[in-house]
């Protein structure tokens, strides 16, 4: 059994490559979308290069021997974060891919693409939710919540008006920026009144019954 520190949990993370010949299999899941993009297997030392080089590597069950995703074509998958299940015999390994995953030039090997949409701006709630405890003096959105209520819900006007007076002009770029900035800082006002994008979903989704 293979013992792991964990930089996410600071805790051990134990891997059993005994049970199947020292390969265990490892789902590859996008780290925003969390689609899964593919299914590979990894032997020790698969795995510990994976983690030296941050970029996914396996072990070629036909070939016998180990391979990087995306060595020769450039499609390589970035390493985010790795997890085992209940029994330490299976990897859920997040990854960012720098293009399709698949051989065949599809985003998974499943045929599917890998749309992010709704899936990033949950991920950005995750990423408010971070800096608004984050220890750092350099934060733009730790400094928002530190301002209180009345700030946050300040901004969120501003950019509302900045966004009418840009639909009035023909610059789509910065209509689409006005429009980024006022999504940014209604996530950060909702976080701050202790809801999220689901709670507001849920009105919607009421309302359309």
């Amino acid at each position: 059994m293979m013992e792991i520190f964990d930089f996410k949990t600071n805790g051990i993370m134990k891997i059993n490559f005994e049970k199947q010949d020292g390969l265990i299999p490892a789902i590859i899941q996008d780290y925003i979308t969390k689609n899964v993009l593919m299914l590979g297997y990894m032997n020790e030392e698969a795995y510990k290069k994976t983690l030296s080089t941050g970029k996914i590597t396996f072990f070629s069950r036909s070939r016998k021997e180990l391979w990087t995703k995306g060595e020769t074509s450039g499609n390589l998958l970035e390493l985010k974060d790795i997890k085992v299940d209940c029994d330490n015999d299976t990897l859920l390994i997040l990854a960012k891919p720098l293009g399709p995953t698949c051989h065949t030039g599809t985003d998974t090997c499943w045929g599917e693409d890998n749309d992010a949409n709704v899936a990033f701006l949950t991920h950005l709630e995750h990423v408010i939710e971070s800096r608004k405890s984050s220890d750092s003096s350099k934060s733009y959105t730790k400094s928002l919540f530190e301002k209180g209520i009345n700030k946050i819900a300040q901004k969120v006007g501003e950019e509302a008006v900045e966004l009418i007076i840009e639909a009035k002009d023909n610059n789509n770029e910065l209509f689409l920026n006005e429009a980024a900035d006022l999504m940014f800082h209604f996530l950060v006002l909702l976080n701050a009144k202790g809801f999220g994008l689901q709670n507001v979903i849920e009105v919607l989704e009421d309302r359309h019954k």
